[in-house]
């Protein structure tokens, strides 16, 4: 196959390899740091990415905060004194090589302070930053201020367009490339929009000739794009190197990072990456943020499908075919509900999923006692990790919240995914994939669970296999 070449991002030549952001304590500095140590571009996540004292020792993480907006408050000092450490030590790692990249999400909580928070103190150790998971609209004035370069991250032409008329043609000089993020392909939340249905993937190929097309016309021809999601080799992408349709590009790997010995992800979780199967991570759309979003599945994605197929519609009121009456909760407070529903509903309590908790969309959601206050207790506990939730029904403006009912059939993404990330049950945390994930089952340069070094990895990925 053709060899990849060294190519000029974020101001310095490398391979065009790109090591892929993930939040929560799983992409670190660690990893980020061996990444540009082989050669490429290492990314390090500062969504609320731990931290280190002096002594290099894990600083802990207690909310002590009332209120939900003074734990906010708490998250973003977190969130900061946890990218500057984790920039720090991708930057000792790395040894003057590749680039180094952070990774943050446009619609997590205070995303703005927090890039300001961080650049301000470590503009010299971090050379780019990606963003997706909305339209990050401020990210390239934010960027140039510091003099570095940005990565916004789409899933359409149509998406690069918009955000080049409204903010992006003003700041040409630090846009460092494009990340062609596939929602069919691509682990954790995926920009799929109104108009496209999850369960009929369109060819990557035509989607980035036209995002290229798009680029030649405002006069980004020679800006590379990085194509994120599905790439495993590199043979199999043959004939979009040196391919004038897609010009310049480089290659994003966010789920092969996680089985390196670098990586700081559990044994258990590497353990589980080597045993799944082709059908065992999919799109659902379970998240807080309402985005769809590919994980692996397991017992908490069940328990989550399982909320929603418990779900009946009601009424306050005896209306059209709601007449049967059920009570419901402690007080035993009476809705109405279809005769078909009524049975289904008392077939649910006799199993053991006794409350009835109500949605924001007038229905109804049955689950044990235990899920019940599990739930609550996560609401009540809510940080404001995201800009808008509709598990909490927090949101950053003044009123601190959505303007609509808390939904029980999400969940805590901040709590899931700290704990997973911290050494908890893969199978009872959420577990972001990537939908090739499969194949390190298969792949023989991890036969007999063999655990790469990043180094090792690379030097793989460079070879087309």
């Amino acid at each position: 196959m053709t060899i990849l070449t060294p190519t000029l991002m974020s101001g310095k030549e490398v391979y065009p390899l790109v090591e892929g952001g993930k939040g929560i304590a799983v992409s670190t500095g660690q990893s980020a740091g061996a990444w540009a140590a082989a050669g490429g571009i290492g990314t390090f996540s500062a969504v609320n990415a731990d931290a280190y004292d002096a002594q290099g020792n894990l600083i802990p993480v207690f909310y002590n905060g009332r209120t939900r907006r003074e734990r906010h408050h708490e998250l973003i000092s977190y969130a900061i004194k946890g990218g500057i450490s984790q920039a720090k030590v991708a930057h000792e790692m790395a040894n003057g090589n590749g680039r180094i990249h952070m990774n943050v999400l446009w619609e997590m909580g205070a995303v703005e302070p927090i890039l300001h928070g961080i650049l301000s103190q470590v503009k010299e150790l971090v050379h780019g930053v990606t963003c997706g998971a909305g339209m990050p609209y401020k990210l390239a004035e934010i960027c140039s201020h510091y003099r570095v370069f940005y990565y916004p991250i789409v899933s359409s032409a149509r998406a690069f367009s918009i955000l080049w008329k409204r903010a992006y043609n003003r700041f040409t000089e630090y846009l460092g490339g494009i990340v062609y993020e596939d929602p069919w392909l691509a682990g954790g939340h995926n920009g799929l929009s109104n108009t496209e249905n999850p369960a009929i993937p369109e060819p990557p190929y035509d989607r980035v000739r036209e995002l290229r097309k798009a680029m030649v016309e405002v006069g980004m021809a020679a800006t590379p794009i990085i194509m994120a999601g599905g790439v495993w080799w590199l043979s199999e992408w043959q004939d979009w190197i040196n391919n004038p349709e897609i010009g310049p590009i480089a290659f994003q790997f966010g789920t092969r990072p996680l089985l390196t010995q670098e990586s700081t992800i559990s044994p258990a979780w590497k353990q589980k990456l080597l045993t799944l199967k082709e059908g065992d991570i999919y799109l659902n759309k379970f998240s807080p943020t309402g985005f769809y979003s590919s994980a692996v599945e397991n017992s908490f994605l069940r328990d989550l499908k399982g909320r929603s197929e418990r779900q009946i519609p009601f009424t306050s009121e005896a209306v059209g075919d709601h007449t049967e009456s059920l009570a419901i909760g402690a007080r035993g407070r009476v809705v109405y509900v279809t005769a078909h529903d009524k049975e289904s509903a008392l077939k649910w309590i006799h199993q053991g999923f006794t409350q009835a908790m109500r949605t924001p969309d007038s229905t109804l959601v049955f689950v044990t006692p235990e899920s019940e206050q599990t739930i609550l207790r996560d609401q009540i506990d809510c940080m404001g990790c995201l800009s808008a939730c509709k598990f909490s029904n927090w949101a950053q403006n003044e009123a601190g919240t959505t303007g609509r009912k808390a939904d029980p059939r999400s969940f805590c993404i901040q709590k899931t995914l700290q704990s997973v990330s911290h050494g908890g049950d893969p199978e009872h945390e959420l577990l972001f994939s990537g939908h090739q994930a499969y194949r390190f089952a298969t792949d023989p340069f991890y036969a007999n669970g063999n655990i790469p070094t990043v180094k090792q990895l690379v030097d793989r990925i460079l070879t087309g296999y």
